[in-house]
């Protein structure tokens, strides 16, 4: 599973930016922008190992990916839910969860949802947004 970005020209710079996971940065070269976004995605996460790849694609658009997708999907998770002002307790609640660890298992990547639970959880911190799917092609990565 990858995360789209979009990647563009802002006088000087290259502004590279996740919605879903909100984070922005910039850099220099397209290419420093791209190894800015993967390093600032890693530093949020602050896990050991966690590595961001980086796949370009045409135009604007861009996608982010990891191995390690239980922690991919934890920050998206945790980025939503403090995006929306939620505490772990509310997001459990909007879950209809009897336990606050019901959802904060995901958010800590001890479970990988399956993608109805997935849904679930996204609706539950993020109720007015709709997440959409989209194919994409296997572009090569660039290692950041």
């Amino acid at each position: 599973m990858r995360f789209g970005g979009r990647i563009f020209k802002v006088d000087r710079y290259w502004a590279v930016e996740v919605p879903v996971f909100g984070v922005v940065t910039q850099g220099k070269t397209k290419k420093e922008a791209y190894e800015m976004i993967a390093d600032a995605i890693e530093s949020l996460v602050n896990k050991e190992g966690f590595k961001v790849e980086v796949y370009p694609g045409e135009g604007e658009y861009f996608e982010v990916y990891s191995k390690d997708l239980a922690t991919m999907i934890a920050f998206l998770l945790r980025r939503q839910r403090i995006k929306h002002g939620l505490s772990l307790a509310e997001a459990a609640e909007r879950l209809g969860a009897k336990s606050l660890n019901t959802y904060a298992r995901y958010e800590q990547g001890k479970s990988v949802p399956t993608v109805e639970k997935f849904n679930q959880l996204l609706s539950a911190v993020s109720p007015e947004k709709d997440f959409v799917l989209i194919e994409s092609r296997d572009h090569r990565s660039i290692q950041a």
